[in-house]
């Protein structure tokens, strides 16, 4: 049995040319979707995807607008930035690339955008609307992960569901949002006994922990959908993610790749919240 692979970057084309049909909707009605992207400090990491969001937003035609700050900048400057962009009615999205240098408070870094223009979906307001079912921008990586399980039709009502990780990126949303599609959730952490034990029940199985092929196919129920969230760089400079996708392949049902999975829909569902942002403002206007 070798498992079907979701094909992230197909998917992601798809859902890019809807969404620049509805940029240009709008931009022809006089509202252009504009996505402000803040990038403090010299990581390189944090450089190409800042890159590639940049990227990403030019071809779906939606206007990006990017400061970098340098690694030493005081906290107040990047704040202030942030109140501006705020108050700016031509800017639907902003995001604060991650991580910041240590002497930022993150949380105060993020709780400082808008709600409405929190196109991560990181603000704790936005949080508390996802955990209550109302309407709220969702955080991206986990909207993708749904977005693929969609593609590929997953019986998500009443299927067991495994989240390894628990941070409030991923993993805590990506609980939140399979629960009120009706699956059964179960999250595991670095203080979950007998992993295994979970993990080989799981129809669903989501890997978001930041280790190295760490998911063997020995820890995976046959035929589960396994979602591989990580992306990690091996010594050999390549790229691979929290699964071990040559043995799971074997296993699984379905399966996504590392790279070419859940990385590009992340930044597409960032689009996505960016246009359905500027779809607001204009009705609101």
């Amino acid at each position: 049995m070798t498992a079907r692979i979701i094909d992230g970057n197909a998917l992601s084309a798809k859902l890019r040319g809807e969404l620049a049909a509805k940029a240009a909707e709008l931009t022809a009605k006089g509202t252009q979707p504009c996505l402000a992207v803040i990038l403090v400090g010299g990581d390189p990491a944090s450089a190409v995807y800042v890159r590639n969001k940049v990227t990403g937003c030019e071809k779906a035609g939606i206007k990006s607008l990017k400061f970098e700050y340098a690694q030493d900048t005081a906290p107040a400057d990047v704040l202030g930035k942030i109140a501006e962009l705020n108050a700016d009615p031509s800017v639907h999205g902003i995001l604060v690339q991650l991580p910041l240098p240590k002497h930022f408070d993150e949380k105060a870094v993020l709780e400082a955008i808008s709600v409405e223009k929190d196109v991560d979906g990181f603000h704790a307001e936005n949080v508390g609307r996802l955990s209550q079912g109302q309407e709220a921008f969702i955080p991206c990586t986990p909207n993708g992960v749904m977005e693929m399980l969609k593609s590929i039709e997953t019986p998500l009502r009443g299927a067991e569901a495994v989240v390894i990780g628990r941070s409030n990126i991923v993993g805590k949303p990506m609980a939140m949002l399979l629960t009120a599609a009706g699956a059964t959730v179960t999250v595991c952490h670095s203080g979950t006994r007998d992993l295994n034990f979970h993990t080989r029940r799981a129809d669903i199985l989501v890997a978001a922990i930041g280790k190295p092929k760490f998911v063997t196919g020995d820890m995976v129920r046959p035929g589960a959908v396994v979602i591989d969230v990580g992306i990690n760089r091996l010594p050999d400079g390549k790229l691979c993610g929290d699964v071990d996708f040559d043995s799971a392949k074997d296993v699984a049902g379905a399966i996504t790749p590392v790279p070419g999975g859940v990385g590009p829909m992340t930044i597409t569902m960032l689009l996505a919240n960016t246009v359905e942002s500027a779809s607001r403002a204009a009705r609101k206007a």
